[in-house]
C-alpha cells in the first residue's frame, strides 16, 4: 500500500495529498479576508486513477483539522466538502451564515478563477 502524505501549500491555496511522491488529490481553497477569518474550500479533486481510496475524505478531514488548529472556521463551498461536513458534524462545525455569504462574495469578487 502506498504511503499517503497531506501537505498544505498556503501560498497556492492547495491542500494536496501525495502517494509515493505524486499528487493524487487536492482541495483548492482560499483564506477569507474577514473578521473572523476562515478557510474556504472551493473544490475537492481526486485524480481519476485514485478515486475510491478515501483520498477526498482524508483531505477534507485534514482541512477541518488544520482550520481547528488555527482557530478559524471552515466555509465548505465545495459540494463534496459540504456533504462530508454534514455527515461529520462532530469534526466539522457549521460556519455562521453571514460568514458563508461573505465567503461567496469574496469568491466572486477576488477569486473567480477558482470557481
Amino acid at each position: 500500500m502506498a504511503e499517503r502524505d497531506i501537505r498544505d501549500n498556503r501560498p497556492k491555496g492547495l491542500l494536496e495529498a501525495y502517494e509515493d511522491g505524486r499528487v493524487t488529490g487536492r482541495i483548492v481553497y482560499f483564506t477569507l479576508d474577514a473578521d473572523p477569518a476562515a478557510l474556504v474550500a472551493v473544490h475537492t479533486v481526486v485524480e481519476p486513477e485514485h478515486e475510491g481510496k478515501g483520498i477526498a475524505s482524508a483531505l477534507v478531514r485534514e482541512f477541518y483539522a488544520m482550520a481547528a488548529g488555527e482557530g478559524v472556521p471552515v466555509v465548505p463551498l465545495c459540494p463534496y466538502a459540504a456533504t462530508w461536513a454534514a455527515k461529520h458534524p462532530d469534526e466539522a462545525p457549521a460556519a455562521p451564515a453571514e460568514l458563508v455569504q461573505e465567503a461567496k462574495a469574496q469568491l466572486e469578487a477576488d477569486h473567480a478563477e477558482l470557481w
